[in-house]
């Protein structure tokens, strides 16, 4: 490992929803002697809401917003959140011996502009998976429902009663296929960025890992990347995924499971959140083909686009308070998007 001699640490961001395969990513570029990879730092997502706190703070959630906020409004807030980020990462980095730190943060979709501007020379590593897999480890791992209710039109209402009626965990994971993947889809073309496909990972994975450490210039010397190796650091963790601590080796089995673990009804609902455009541009068609001769309809670009409607509405609705949507929220909601 060379010394950084007081340079900024250097971070590469690995971005990729909720269970599209992250986890073993990092995992085996962690394998070279350069490179950590924390199980999930949240590090920036942390960042972004700096100054806003749990409503119940004794001190007054409004007032400490207000202070933090009046306070950093006479500052560049980009520099001091760099200057924050780099101690950590950096500290991080020295604890650990190692030159490059990879931060592994699935929920990064939904910072992407404030990781462009707090580390806009910072390369990114974009990983993409088949959504119908992606759904069918939600159900299987998580339990999240996905079979819609067929007895009624999607419409705005339905769509408002479903989020009244789901938990905030549920919604949130549908939002990363909702919201999530076009965002993260539209990164692909950005400098600095190195896109991998979940599917030629596990098949190729000594190919894939020694292409991306040449792309962040690591010394490709005694890489075993197919070899799982120990994972001792996620058994001491509350995050990433457990599944690869079972795991001697990197295999592709995990390709077509979906296949045989979604019903037709939960292919329709995963067809209809992503889109069957959003699939195809993914190089998803094979797979969207597969669905349609089990009996799935392509209902349109307006399905999709109204889901997106709602899902985003929803968040921002969210994101502004700390409890769940009231009747009365989702009601608004609801107003919002027949306006829109």
């Amino acid at each position: 490992m060379s010394e950084r001699l007081g340079r900024p640490p250097e971070v590469c961001f690995l971005l990729g929803l909720p269970r599209s395969g992250t986890t073993l990513l990092a995992h085996l570029l962690q394998h070279h002697p350069d490179i950590v990879a924390p199980p999930e730092p949240w590090l920036m997502l942390a960042l972004e809401a700096f100054g806003r706190v749990d409503r119940r703070h004794p001190a007054g959630s409004s007032l400490i917003e207000a202070a933090t906020s009046e306070f950093l409004g006479r500052i560049d807030r980009t520099i001091a959140s760099r200057a924050f980020a780099d101690a950590a990462y950096d500290q991080y980095l020295a604890k650990a011996g190692k030159r490059i730190i990879i931060d592994k943060t699935p929920r990064y979709w939904t910072a992407l502009e404030f990781l462009e501007s707090i580390y806009p020379e910072a390369p990114h590593i974009l990983l993409m998976r088949n959504p119908y897999a992606i759904a069918a480890s939600l159900k299987s791992t998580w339990g999240i429902p996905l079979r819609a209710e067929s007895s009624q039109p999607v419409s705005v209402s339905s769509l408002a009663d479903l989020m009244l009626r789901l938990p905030d965990g549920i919604i949130s994971s549908l939002a990363d296929l909702v919201l999530g993947l076009p965002r993260l889809a539209a990164k692909r073309t950005r400098p600095r960025t190195q896109l991998v496909q979940y599917e030629l990972l596990v098949a190729h994975p000594d190919e894939e890992i020694q292409r991306l450490l040449t792309g962040l210039g690591c010394d490709q010397g005694g890489v075993a990347s197919s070899s799982m190796g120990r994972a001792d650091y996620l058994q001491s963790s509350s995050f990433g995924d457990r599944k690869i601590l079972e795991r001697n080796a990197v295999d592709a089995s995990s390709v077509k499971s979906w296949q045989s673990q979604l019903s037709v009804e939960e292919m329709q609902t995963v067809t209809d959140l992503v889109g069957a455009e959003l699939l195809i541009e993914l190089g998803y068609e094979q797979e969207l083909l597969h669905a349609q001769q089990a009996g799935v309809l392509d209902r349109g670009r307006e399905v999709t686009e109204l889901y997106r409607r709602v899902f985003r509405t929803w968040w921002d609705l969210r994101s502004t308070k700390a409890g769940a949507l009231s009747g009365g929220e989702v009601a608004r909601l609801e107003q919002i998007i027949n306006i829109a």
